[in-house]
């Protein structure tokens, strides 16, 4: 398909190309845009709602800035889809998250207008401070530094350390705050609350567009607006809030909140405030979805929707909703079979009930579920006094943030033996995200945490029992890690039952060649041993369920009976499950030739998880011809 632009962005591929049109003619380019993405996502699914909220903003921002002289960092980039269209990449724009087309996220390799890759929440200000302090250091005062932060990012503690560090500098920082009420989920918390507290304060706002419109001459942002907004002080806001203001506390200079999603008004704002010296934080309201009617009234569905109808926003049905059903749901329907079973039995996620399917848990059991908010950290050790305290908590994290609370997997959970069963969701090579979202690594840095029992499921029974097993007395800390996407069983509701700690399976004899592998790869094993029996090639195959504590009883029988072995894993080679065969073999002085099949040492980019793998050389064929080399 080729997406149609409208007659103002047929022109702009850079800012200096914006600059070029009027103020009037922002509006309508906005929408140009916006239409622009739908147009696109409809058709190649990617972030469509909180993107369409932030058009207006991706907008005044470059209307006003001169990046990438001035430095624009979006947090997690979700609503960065308008700045890469604005940034020279809208005619690459179609192959947005597709294989070898442009990321998803803002990636500094890919342009220089991205100023920082990002993916991760929460990193935005601490980005963008590390820029203004440099810029203060190189005697660069005239550069402009701003992060642009969402209300569910900014639950994050890593963005409370930026602004509490930020607030004492002499950065030339601006935070945008896009305060849309959202994440992918509603938000929860207190940040949350005390923000709605200032957007619905009707005495406040009531107030402050008074003082605006009798000293801005008719307008909220007149001629007088760079006068207003350096007096408007303290006083007004700490005496019709309820509280004092909690960014001027740490010192930043607050201003708003105003509409975001009002590209007029925003860029006269913004060109008033970059007078403004040292740290500052203006306070935008968007809708999430804007101008997409399905996306703003389904806000959580319409996040990331799939295909659908570019005209009426229907989503395109499930071809797969006939066969084996996703993972997420597998954990989802049978966390609430166990705590059902269990009442010490406790669900906690951070910001991410519906993507793992803890919300079906969470809308049956509301007092037996937590969502904590974007808080990784926070997330493990609340489960680890959870857990001290008698209860069974179920921490599910996608793999890829988990990495963010490794220290509290070690020093709170691993180190004191307590109970918490880590769900790793998402674990492997995860497709069209990329990079940032890969769960590449777990299998590598958590085989070397003591106490830590490691186990992955090679389809939706296996998953079920480890759940069982996971939650039974006596268990210590326990990690089942398992894949985004659909499984290989139809009928995978079976009855649960208790797998030995440890212990492995033979799933097929074979010759003088054997497959080793754990998770859902194994399925991959599967068929390439019916492809290469079909050419007379006998090999046999090894589940090992459990990275840690190894199956040694059964690796020992395999070293004993086999002198060549290929070993696959949807994970990092290096440190992974390959290297604990190496280091087994070493320690006992088995001697064989050993393939290992993995993630290579570098970064995946982005694709769809058929072509990853394949690019990997671990899906069937690959493992096929690792095999036919060993002759």
């Amino acid at each position: 398909m080729t997406a149609s632009t409208g007659p103002l962005l047929s022109v702009v591929n850079f800012p200096a190309d914006l600059k070029k049109l009027s103020l009037e003619e922002l509006p309508q380019l906005c929408e140009e845009i916006r239409g622009f993405i739908i147009e696109v996502m409809s058709v190649n699914p990617g972030h469509l709602g909180a993107s369409l909220g932030a058009v207006e903003l991706a907008v005044a921002l470059h209307y006003v800035y001169d990046a990438p002289f001035d430095k624009i960092i979006w947090d997690v980039g979700h609503q960065a889809y308008a700045h890469k269209i604005l940034t020279g990449r809208k005619d690459q724009f179609e192959s947005i998250r597709r294989y070898k087309g442009i990321s998803g996220f803002p990636k500094m390799s890919e342009s220089e207008y991205d100023a920082f890759g990002v993916g991760h929440s929460s990193t935005s200000i601490s980005a963008a401070l590390g820029m203004g302090v440099a810029a203060t250091l190189d005697n660069q005062k005239n550069r402009h530094h701003v992060a642009v932060i969402g209300d569910g990012a900014m639950t994050g503690g890593m963005a409370m350390e930026a602004l509490n560090n930020g607030g004492v500098s002499n950065a030339n920082l601006l935070v945008i705050l896009n305060d849309n009420q959202i994440a992918i989920d509603k938000n929860v918390g207190a940040i949350k609350d005390y923000l709605a507290d200032i957007v619905t304060s009707k005495t406040y706002n009531k107030f402050r567009d008074k003082i605006w419109f009798l000293m801005g001459g008719g307008t909220r942002y007149g001629q007088n607006s760079r006068a207003i907004v350096k007096q408007l002080g303290n006083a007004l806001k700490t005496t019709l809030l309820k509280s004092g203001n909690l960014f001027e506390a740490f010192n930043f200079r607050y201003f708003g909140p105003v509409d975001g999603n009002d590209v007029v008004r925003l860029v006269k704002l913004l060109t008033d405030m970059k007078d403004i010296k040292g740290p500052k934080l203006l306070h935008i309201h968007t809708i999430k979805g804007k101008g997409f009617e399905k996306a703003e009234k389904n806000q959580t569905v319409y996040h990331a929707p799939g295909v659908f109808d570019k005209d009426t926003g229907t989503i395109k049905e499930d071809k797969c909703q006939d066969q084996a059903p996703k993972y997420q749901t597998v954990f989802g329907r049978t966390i609430i079979e166990l705590a059902e079973l269990n009442p010490r039995i406790l669900g906690i996620t951070p910001a991410m009930s519906t993507g793992c399917s803890l919300n079906l848990m969470m809308n049956k059991m509301p007092d037996r579920t937590f969502d904590v908010g974007i808080a990784e950290q926070h997330a493990v050790t609340f489960s680890a006094g959870l857990a001290a305290s008698g209860y069974i908590p179920f921490c599910n994290i996608y793999s890829t943030f988990m990495q963010r609370a490794y220290d509290q997997v070690i020093h709170d959970v691993a180190l004191q033996k307590l109970h918490v069963v880590f769900c790793l969701d998402r674990g492997g090579l995860v497709g069209e995200d990329g990079a940032t979202h890969h769960g590449a690594f777990d299998l590598a840095y958590l085989r070397c945490v003591p106490n830590m029992i490691v186990a992955s499921p090679m389809n939706e029974e296996e998953l079920r029992n480890m759940m069982f097993t996971a939650q039974l007395d006596g268990m210590g800390p326990f990690a089942i890690r398992y894949p985004k996407g659909r499984g290989v069983m139809r009928n995978w509701k079976t009855p649960m039952k208790v797998l030995e700690i440890g212990k492995g399976r033979v799933i097929r004899e074979g010759g003088d060649r054997i497959i080793i592998t754990i998770g859902p790869v194994g399925n991959y094993a599967v068929d390439a041993c019916k492809k290469l029996e079909s050419e007379g090639i006998s090999v046999a195959h090894a589940d090992l369920r459990f990275l840690k504590p190894l199956d040694e009883g059964l690796l020992h029988d395999i070293f004993r009976k086999y002198s060549n072995i290929v070993t696959v894993e949807d994970g990092a080679i290096m440190g992974g499950m390959g290297s604990a065969i190496l280091e087994f073999m070493a320690d006992h002085g088995y001697h064989g030739r050993v393939k290992r099949l993995g993630v290579p040492d570098t970064f995946i980019e982005q694709g769809s998880v058929a072509e990853l793998h394949h690019e990997c050389g671990f899906d069937a064929d690959g493992i096929a011809q690792a095999l036919r080399e060993m002759d």
